[in-house]
């Protein structure tokens, strides 16, 4: 006998609950219809060719090594720009940052991340709308307190492309960010050379350890080749000469940094870079582009003369008496060569003539630079115009020189050694009061004192000075 079963027990109907129900889903329905319209997944699955990749824009951001991570949906896989989306708190966040800083009082930079769309030939860096809001321009020299350099150096203007609009087309995509610089304003002499461009260049790259593209402006051709092993040395890519690039080209970067930072007149402030790099590395790279052989002097002795190097100069501050100088250096044991550089002396071949020197002289001018080439513990001596300021051979080469591991001495002329009283009656304050023309600003004091000054060092002073570089330079004391 099969048992009975009991049937089920039947629950009273609650209208209420099928109404909850309901509302539920309606409220489902109306909050996807919102998110739709403004909350765009910024993980979208990638579309057809002509269909938006929205990407957020913190992802857009280059990682620290340099290496560049995914460029904003802006464009299609087939290179076609589309309207970018953008995400309004990553928008607040970037554009409260100011996207140029002061990093001297001789430097300006212009950084951003993301998306970076770089024309050369018009001299424009476009911007996601998220990174800036209105242009930013800057003219990148580091001269930016000098008018009459800075006017052989052209503007460049970064500006955010259209939010409404397709940003202009990649023409070609980079990994490693952007280093924009000016080789004009006063390039072309030795010591703006470097104090201007070489220096920063190695200070704004040198962390980067050559995965960065140089992007040049107001390029002259040999400039770059005659210091091309250097820049070599910094960048593993070959420059872009945005002046000659095509009309057309747009060069995508996942970063971009738009001028150089200046520390000091050839030199390096270690606490100021990424990672405490100074002076010295910059030296040493420089030996890697020549193929310097001596990193520091050697002793002297019988079997080895110390050598001199002595900088000549042949249309103002000239030596009048520079084959006596010569001839006293000799008879102290010196092995001497005197030569001119210009701006047509190969740089490597120059580099390495110094860098087999142990004691290097010359009058205040650009001929000097060349003292990044002397090996460590070598001695400069410079010898300095009557009525030049103090802080001129100070600031360009006697605090530099130290900084780079030199010895330093400098050969003060006087009245009856300088050419100017010859040109001027003695009581003529341009002799005894050159503060006076000091006062008239840089190019009075520069007129007179630089641009139409020779001079003739008596040889028996100058003899003691000679005599003391000497002494600084290790030697054998049983052979010297």
């Amino acid at each position: 006998m099969k048992p009975l079963r009991t049937p089920p027990r039947v629950e009273p109907r609650r209208p209420g609950n099928a109404l909850i129900v309901a509302a539920m889903l309606l409220s489902l329905c109306i909050l996807s219809l919102i998110k739709a319209r403004y909350c765009p997944s910024p993980y979208a699955k990638a579309q057809s060719p002509t269909e938006v990749d929205h990407v957020e824009v913190s992802k857009i951001v280059t990682e620290k090594s340099g290496k560049a991570a995914a460029l904003p949906g802006v464009e299609d896989d087939e290179g076609n720009a589309v309207a970018p989306k953008i995400v309004a708190d990553e928008a607040v966040s970037n554009l409260s940052r100011p996207l140029c800083s002061e990093t001297s009082k001789r430097s300006n930079v212009c950084e951003a991340e993301g998306g970076i769309r770089l024309q050369g030939s018009s001299r424009t860096i476009f911007l996601h709308p998220s990174l800036a809001d209105r242009e930013w321009k800057i003219k990148p020299y580091c001269r930016k307190h000098d008018p009459p350099a800075m006017k052989k150096v052209n503007e460049w203007t970064m500006k955010p492309f259209p939010s409404d609009k397709a940003p202009p087309r990649c023409t070609a995509k980079y990994t490693v960010p952007a280093l924009v610089f000016s080789i004009g304003g006063f390039t072309d002499n030795l010591f703006h050379d470097f104090t201007d461009v070489i220096v920063p260049l190695f200070i704004s790259s040198y962390r980067f350890h050559g995965e960065v593209q140089f992007v040049v402006a107001d390029f002259k051709p040999p400039w770059v080749s005659r210091f091309i092993l250097i820049l070599r040395q910094l960048s593993n890519y070959d420059i872009i000469d945005a002046d000659n690039d095509d009309p057309g080209a747009v060069r995508c970067f996942p970063r971009v940094i738009v001028g150089l930072s200046f520390h000091k007149e050839l030199g390096v402030d270690p606490s100021k870079t990424a990672t405490g790099y100074s002076i010295v590395e910059f030296k040493e790279m420089l030996r890697k582009a020549y193929g310097l052989e001596r990193p520091t002097v050697e002793r002297w002795g019988v079997r080895r003369k110390p050598r001199l190097l002595l900088i000549s100069r042949n249309k103002t501050r000239v030596f009048l008496n520079e084959k006596g100088i010569a001839d006293m250096a000799a008879s102290l044991g010196f092995d001497v060569r005197a030569t001119e550089p210009t701006n047509k002396t190969d740089v490597g071949e120059f580099a390495r003539l110094v860098n087999s020197a142990d004691v290097m002289i010359g009058v205040h001018g650009a001929g000097l630079t060349n003292m990044v080439f002397l090996p460590a513990g070598a001695v400069l001596i410079q010898v300095v115009p009557m009525g030049a300021p103090g802080w001129l051979p100070r600031d360009t080469f006697g605090q530099p020189s130290r900084d780079m591991q030199l010895k330093y001495l400098d050969y003060h002329i006087e009245g009856d050694e300088s050419s100017l009283t010859e040109q001027y009656p003695k009581d003529h304050p341009v002799l005894k009061d050159p503060s006076s023309i000091h006062k008239q600003g840089w190019y009075a004091l520069s007129e007179v004192y630089l641009e139409n000054q020779n001079v003739r060092p008596q040889l028996d002073r100058l003899k003691n000075t000679l005599l003391e570089a000497r002494s600084l330079l290790p030697h054998n004391s049983k052979e010297a």
